[in-house]
């Protein structure tokens, strides 16, 4: 865990943002927030698939609205993963989630289409 703190932290110093992706599933413990040099907590996808559809549970909102504080509180920028409509960018945007990703935006594209559409 040492080494891999110090490569973070290198990386860091030469510029580079760090994010922890998936928070909230997996290996994305909440003592890694404290003990790692992070920038960006990113909220997966599955808790942002039923946000603004008629699956969406009040229990969705209340955990997706405390992760967004929680990376507030602790000074990360907050982006959530999976946004696949207009109501789903709307009611995150509500909630407070300052980035937002997903196929509303664009599927994955080659970096040469990339570079043609947006640079």
């Amino acid at each position: 865990m040492e080494y891999m703190l110090s490569v973070l932290e290198e990386l860091r110093s030469r510029g580079f943002k760090i994010s922890m992706d998936d928070f909230g599933t997996g290996y994305s413990s909440l003592s890694l927030l404290t003990g790692m040099p992070l920038d960006t907590l990113k909220i997966d996808k599955s808790f942002v698939d039923n946000v603004a559809t008629d699956k969406e549970k009040n229990e969705d909102i209340i955990v997706i609205r405390y992760i967004i504080a929680l990376a507030k509180e602790l000074g990360f920028t907050c982006l959530a993963e999976g946004a696949e409509s207009r109501s789903q960018v709307e009611r995150l945007r509500e909630l407070g989630c300052e980035i937002i990703q997903g196929y509303y935006y664009s599927k994955p594209i080659p970096i040469d289409e990339y570079e043609k559409k947006y640079l």
